[in-house]
Parts: structure tokens; sequence; C-alpha cells
């Protein structure tokens, strides 16, 4: 199980990982609309990788699984693939990108100003910009958010997954461990 979980979660983290990475330099440039739906996009493709590998262990044990079984190699996946994302993002945070915060925060002022909101709204915008860069600057909570963003989605493809991929035993087929018992050849 050790050697599918850890190809399986260090790919499907590469791949979030590796994303976030090369859309960085163009942030400015598309937005942070377009930046939001391609990272979420980015994250649900990259969890796709938690059904192959539960699938994977299945199918190189035996064929059968139990609904236990599969959630955990899909919950072990998808802790791998959140920490390598967790990971890189405090990197872009804190060392590649340090005025993150403020950009996005100013683009939470000007969605609001874009959409015509009362001054109002603004100012209740700009506190609620300046209360994120605050909470997001504490890195506990930046890595607690951040694991927020994924962590959910891994469990939902988790939980789809190992319904999907549960497998009683085969007729005539039996896992590995019961080879030689007495009564099945």
């Amino acid at each position: 199980m050790k050697k599918t979980v850890l190809t399986f979660g260090l790919i499907s983290g590469a791949v979030s990982a590796g994303t976030m990475l090369a859309v960085l330099p163009f942030v400015d440039s598309i937005g942070f609309k377009k930046g939001e739906i391609l990272g979420y996009t980015t994250i649900v493709l990259s969890a796709l990788l938690i059904f192959f590998g539960i699938r994977s262990f299945r199918d190189n044990n035996g064929g059968s699984l139990t609904f236990g079984r599969g959630f955990a190699v899909g919950i072990l996946i998808t802790l791998i693939s959140s920490a390598c994302y967790v990971a890189t993002w405090e990197l872009i945070y804190y060392k590649l990108q340090p005025g993150f915060a403020d950009k996005y925060a100013a683009s939470m002022v000007e969605r609001a100003r874009e959409a015509g909101a009362s001054q109002e709204k603004i100012d209740q915008k700009v506190r609620e910009a300046r209360d994120f860069k605050q909470m997001y600057d504490k890195p506990l909570n930046n890595i607690g958010l951040t694991f927020m963003e994924v962590f959910p989605i891994g469990l939902l493809v988790t939980l789809i997954s190992a319904g999907i991929l549960r497998r009683g035993p085969r007729e005539g087929a039996y896992p590995p461990e019961a080879k030689g018992v007495a009564g099945r050849t």
C-alpha cells in the first residue's frame, strides 16, 4: 500500500503544485478570478489520481477491495497531495510573491467597485480585505486555510472512488496471502 500511496500522492501533488508554479507569472495578466477558476480546475484534475491510485491498489492486490481499505488508500493519497500543495503555496506566498495578500485584497475591493457596490459595501470590502491579510499573514492560519482549499475535494473524490471501486473477491481469484491455504488451489 505504501508504494501506491506515495506514487499517486506525489504525482497528484506534483500536478497541483506544478500548475500553481506555472500560472504564478501570469496571475497579474489573467486576473484573480480566472486564476481561481484555473486553480480549482487543476485541484480537481489532480484529485482524479486518487481514483487511479485506489484502482491500482485494488488491481494489484487480488482484484478485491473493501470500502474501508479503498478509503484508507484514497485519504492517504489526499494527505500527501495536500501536503505538496500547501508546501508549494507557502513557498509562493512567503518567498516568490510576498505581496500576494495586498494584491488579492485590492482585487476584492476592485471587484466590489466594478459590481457597482455602494460606498458602504466598498468600505466593508476594505475591512474584509484588511482582516484577510492580517489573518493570512500568520503562518498557521495560512497553512490551515490552504489545506482546507484542497483537502475537501480530495475527501469527496476518495469517498466516491472507494464506493465505486469496492469489489468482493472474484470467483476463483484469491488474494495473494490466501494462496496455499488448505482447500484452495
